[in-house]
Order: C-alpha cells, then sequence, then structure tokens
C-alpha cells in the first residue's frame, strides 16, 4: 500500500496520534491491560495485524487514511484480544462500538 509523500515530522505525528487512537479505544473497549506492544510498520497485505500475545501491527499507510476507516481498523484488531476470531459475537461488538463511536453524545 503505497504512502504520499510527508515529511518525517508529519510521518511521527501522524504516528503519535495512531498510537493515542489506539490507546484510547483499549481503554473504552476494556483491553488496554492486554495490548504489550504497538507498531506501526508498511504490510503488504493488510491494514493491520493482532497477535494473541497483545502485539498490534499497523500498516503505515493507515496513518494517511481518514479518521472512521482508521477507527474502524483500529477497533476490529483491539475486539481480537477478546474474541479470536470473526463470529457472530466478534460482528456485533464491532457493529455496537463503531456504532457507539457515530453517535452523537
Amino acid at each position: 500500500m503505497t504512502q504520499p509523500a510527508v515529511s518525517p515530522l508529519a510521518e511521527a505525528v501522524a504516528r503519535d496520534i495512531l498510537v493515542a487512537e489506539v490507546w484510547a479505544w483499549a481503554r473504552r473497549i476494556g483491553v488496554a491491560d492486554r495490548v504489550r506492544e504497538i507498531h506501526v510498520r508498511p504490510m503488504k497485505r493488510k491494514w493491520a495485524s493482532c497477535s494473541s500475545r497483545g502485539r498490534l501491527t499497523f500498516d503505515a499507510a493507515l496513518l494517511h487514511q481518514p479518521a472512521p476507516f482508521r477507527r474502524e481498523v483500529i477497533v476490529h484488531e483491539l475486539l481480537h484480544l477478546k474474541v479470536p476470531n470473526h463470529g457472530p459475537l466478534f460482528r456485533a461488538l464491532l457493529k455496537a462500538y463503531l456504532a457507539e463511536a457515530e453517535s452523537p453524545d
């Protein structure tokens, strides 16, 4: 996934924002204690991955995607720390968290 050319400072700020979003969602979902590592690096085939040990890896190209898409990827990966598969419970939780994020407070 190609990335637009940006300054190193802008890239670092975007990474910090993404990591902050991950931690905010981890607390909201209740899995912050399970997150061990957060990495941002180029990935060839996926937007992100999550290991059972709590290692989250996000594609660097995600830094340049719209916030709603980033949110969906972040929530999807974090939910794997609660539900390891893509079954009905996983899909229901994903839908509920994303709907909650979209509703005005």
